[in-house]
């Protein structure tokens, strides 16, 4: 009994020593002396070296003032901000660099915003992306944008309603108004079987006071082979988020035959269900749209409580539908030959193998799939307000 407990001390005295040290924080890094960035920007300079620019809050309001900062109206992280830009052969040379050139660790973790400048998306995503998913530091989820013009260019604008470019930027891509693209997901076009991918494009609002200048989502960067091969407008996004099942807001005006004045609706729910069909060397896909809509203005003199007038409303909207998945369809199917909808997935599920006996066509086939659109749309609440009442 002696000999165990002569054992047994100097172990319960091991144990003691081992957990005081790892009790201890002697590897942390204080938030002082971190570089935390909230946005980063990519861009190509005319000598074909890749331009990184950062966004970066300064927890010293006093340090931020040695740097040349610029206020954030928020008063976070010291109410200080700034942006810094280093050039590089490629992004881990610039990302090396940029620390060279920074007093504190930079520090990735935060950052939930990637731009990239319209000239790099053309020259092309595939090195800068390989870097970003390599790097333990940047977030799968952050969200993804293309600049008409130089993402450094955005990235120096103080929005007046937001503190930063960055809360702006996510603000409207959860909206959904447009897309709403991450890196995950972008990183899963690129490699996906159809090899074309959609980020939405920013371009900067100007006003008469350049400070009060604001960027915005106005359209969408298409990409082919990870390279931007055009752009489609706001009218034609829309198209491509029916298609692609990603509408979740919307509100639309139409002008009802026959009748003076508009009725808005807005969108409550939206569901897109891909059908591909293969009928020897015809492929086609019918896509069912189902939409359900709320009537929030009506300036019209229809009475939206007679089930006649509701079908005329319905038949407005169905083709409004429509005619902006058309539009989107017309643009990529036939002028880009990008499958950015997704086709191809929808074809592997359903028909495995004549996908695999294909798959080295799709390039051919696609442009000539058959888009068949059954769109149907429900509307809610009529209401009993009509120009005719005022």
């Amino acid at each position: 009994m002696e000999k165990t407990k002569r054992k047994t001390v100097p172990l319960l005295l091991a144990l003691s020593l081992c957990t005081f040290w790892l009790a201890g924080c002697w590897d942390q890094t204080e938030v002082n002396d971190l570089a935390i960035i909230t946005a980063a920007g990519l861009d190509l300079t005319e000598d074909h070296q890749l331009e990184l620019s950062i966004k970066i809050n300064v927890t010293s309001s006093s340090g931020a003032q040695q740097m040349g900062g610029s206020s954030d109206p928020s008063g976070g992280g010291g109410g200080q901000s700034i942006v810094r830009s280093v050039k590089g052969k490629n992004m881990a040379d610039a990302a090396s660099k940029l620390q060279q050139v920074m007093t504190r660790k930079v520090f990735w973790g935060q950052d939930e915003v990637f731009i990239f400048g319209e000239r790099l998306a053309k020259e092309g995503l595939s090195e800068p992306m390989n870097f970003l998913l390599r790097h333990p530091g940047p977030r799968e989820r952050a969200n993804l944008f293309v600049s008409k013009g130089s993402a450094k260019a955005v990235l120096e604008l103080d929005p007046p309603v937001e503190r930063s470019v960055a809360d702006a930027l996510r603000s409207m891509a959860k909206e959904r108004t447009g897309l709403n693209i991450t890196m995950k997901e972008l990183a899963q076009m690129m490699t996906g079987k159809a090899n074309a991918a959609v980020i939405p494009l920013v371009e900067i609002k100007h006003t008469q006071k350049p400070q009060d200048s604001f960027p915005f989502i106005h359209g969408t960067a298409i990409l082919k082979n990870g390279k931007m091969i055009g752009r489609m407008n706001a009218a034609a996004t829309r198209g491509i988020l029916w298609l692609r099942n990603e509408i979740n807001r919307a509100t639309v005006t139409v002008s009802p035959k026959n009748s003076e004045g508009t009725v808005s609706v807005q969108l409550l729910r939206g569901q897109t269900k891909l059908v591909p069909h293969i009928h020897g060397d015809d492929w086609a896909i019918t896509a069912q749209i189902d939409a359900q809509d709320d009537i929030i203005e009506n300036t019209t003199d229809l009475d939206l409580t007679n089930p006649q007038h509701i079908e005329v409303l319905k038949s407005e909207l169905q083709a409004d539908i429509n005619r902006r998945v058309r539009t989107a369809l017309t643009q990529a199917q036939k002028k880009m030959k990008a499958d950015i909808f997704q086709f191809a997935d929808a074809f592997y599920r359903q028909y495995p193998k004549e996908w695999n006996r294909n798959k080295g066509r799709w390039d051919e086939i696609y442009p000539k799939v058959e888009v068949r659109l059954q769109t149907n749309v429900k509307i809610g609440k009529s209401g009993l307000i009509g120009q005719n009442l005022f």
